[in-house]
C-alpha cells in the first residue's frame, strides 16, 4: 500500500478550512504553530485572530510590553508559550531584521521552537522537506506500521522522526505534514478512531492484530499533585482591593493575582479564618467569609489546584489599592478573570 498518496488524496478531500492554511506567511505559521500545542483548533482559532488584530507583524508582537501579550493569551493555558513567543518576536526583529529565518536548522536557533515548530515553519512557509512528528504523528505512525516503542522513550523521537521523512513527499512537504497531521486529528483520533471508514484498512497493523486501544505505547505516567489556594479579595470602604503579581517560577508566572495563602491539604475553614486574622491583623479587618461553599478544582496537566475566594471587608483604606473597575487592565489566570467577570465586571 502506497502510504503517502493515500493520505494525500484523504487529505484532499477531507480537511478543514482552517485560516493559517490560507497563507505562507511564517509570522501566522508560527502563531498558530505555537497556541496549537496543547490547545484545541475550536479554542485556538480565536485567539489567533485576536492575535493578529493585537499584534499584526512580528515586529508589534515585539515592541509591546510582555503584560499585553499575556492579556491576549488569558485562557489559553500554559502561560510560558506566551512568554517564550514574545521573547522569539523580540530575538527575529533584533537578529534578524523582523524577518523569519528561512530554514529548519536557523529556526531551531529560536527561543520555544522546537523541532516540531521548526519543521512546520520551514516546511509549510518556505517548502522545505523536513517531516514534523507531533502526538498525531506518533499516533498515526505507531498504529499503521505497528511500531509499539514507547514514546516516551529517548529513542522514540529519532525512529519516528526518520520513518517519517522516508514518506515524506519531497515535493509537497507543506501538504503531507499537514495530512499527517491532519489525519490523526481528526480520522486516527485517540479514542474511537475511524477505523471502519479509514483510507488504510487493508494496511494497518494495530486494526489487523486489533491494537488501536495499545498503540501508541506510552509508559510514562505524569505524576498529579494536589495544591489548596484560598485567595484573599480584599475590599476597603471605598471598593479597592489587592492584587500581587506571580513572580515565583512555575504555573501563571507574571500573572496577576489576589494575596494566596497556599496549603498543602486540605484544611478547616476556622483555620483558614485564624490564619488570615493573624496574618493581616494590620488592614483592620471587619468580616471575612468564603464565597463558595465547594472549592473550584482547576486541573492542570500535572496539578489539581483546589481554589477557594474569600471576601474579607476592611475598616480602613488600603493604600496600594486597586480600583474594581481597572481589574480588566491585567492579565490574570482564567480561573481568577472568570470569578472576577462574574463578581465584579
Amino acid at each position: 500500500m502506497d502510504f503517502t498518496n493515500s493520505l494525500l488524496l484523504w487529505y484532499l478531500e477531507n480537511q478543514r478550512d482552517l485560516p493559517w492554511r490560507q497563507t505562507r506567511d511564517p509570522y501566522r505559521i508560527w502563531l498558530s504553530e505555537i497556541m496549537l500545542q496543547q490547545t484545541r483548533v475550536a479554542q485556538a482559532t480565536p485567539y489567533f485572530f485576536r492575535f493578529l488584530e493585537a499584534f499584526p507583524t512580528v515586529t508589534d508582537m515585539a515592541n509591546a510590553p510582555e503584560e499585553a501579550i499575556l492579556k491576549q493569551w488569558q485562557g489559553l493555558g500554559y502561560y510560558s508559550r506566551a512568554r517564550n513567543m514574545h521573547f522569539t518576536a523580540q530575538q527575529i526583529v533584533a537578529e534578524y531584521q523582523g524577518n523569519f529565518p528561512n530554514s529548519y536548522k536557523k529556526l531551531l536557533q529560536l527561543k520555544g521552537v522546537g523541532e516540531y515548530t521548526a519543521a512546520a515553519i520551514a516546511s509549510i512557509a518556505f517548502n522545505e522537506p523536513v517531516a514534523v512528528v507531533d502526538g498525531n504523528v506518533y499516533r498515526v505512525l505507531s498504529r499503521f506500521f505497528g511500531i509499539e516503542t514507547d514514546i516516551t522513550s529517548s529513542k522514540a523521537k529519532k525512529e519516528f522522526s526518520e520513518l517519517a521523512n522516508t514518506l515524506l513527499d519531497k515535493n509537497r512537504p507543506e501538504q503531507f505534514n499537514q495530512a499527517l497531521m491532519e489525519f490523526g486529528a481528526i480520522h486516527c483520533t485517540p479514542k474511537n478512531p475511524k477505523c471502519e471508514s479509514c483510507v488504510f484498512q487493508s494496511g494497518c497493523i494495530a486494526l489487523r492484530d486489533k491494537k488501536t486501544t495499545e498503540l501508541p505505547v506510552k509508559l510514562k505516567k505524569t505524576k498529579v499533585t494536589n495544591r489548596f489556594f484560598h485567595y484573599l479579595v480584599f475590599e476597603d470602604p471605598e471598593g479597592k482591593t489587592l492584587l500581587e503579581k506571580r513572580t515565583e517560577k512555575g504555573i501563571w508566572h507574571n500573572l496577576y493575582q489576589y494575596p494566596l495563602l497556599e496549603t498543602t491539604e486540605s484544611k478547616p475553614y476556622e483555620e483558614i479564618l485564624r490564619k488570615i486574622e493573624i496574618e493581616h491583623a494590620e488592614k483592620s479587618i471587619s468580616s471575612i467569609r468564603v464565597l463558595e461553599n465547594d472549592a473550584v478544582l482547576h486541573k492542570l496537566s500535572h496539578q489539581n489546584l483546589y481554589i477557594r475566594f474569600y471576601k474579607i471587608s476592611l475598616n480602613k483604606s488600603l493604600t496600594s489599592g486597586i480600583k474594581v473597575e481597572s481589574l480588566e487592565n491585567y492579565p490574570f489566570p482564567i480561573v481568577i478573570y472568570n470569578f472576577i467577570k462574574s463578581n465584579y465586571l
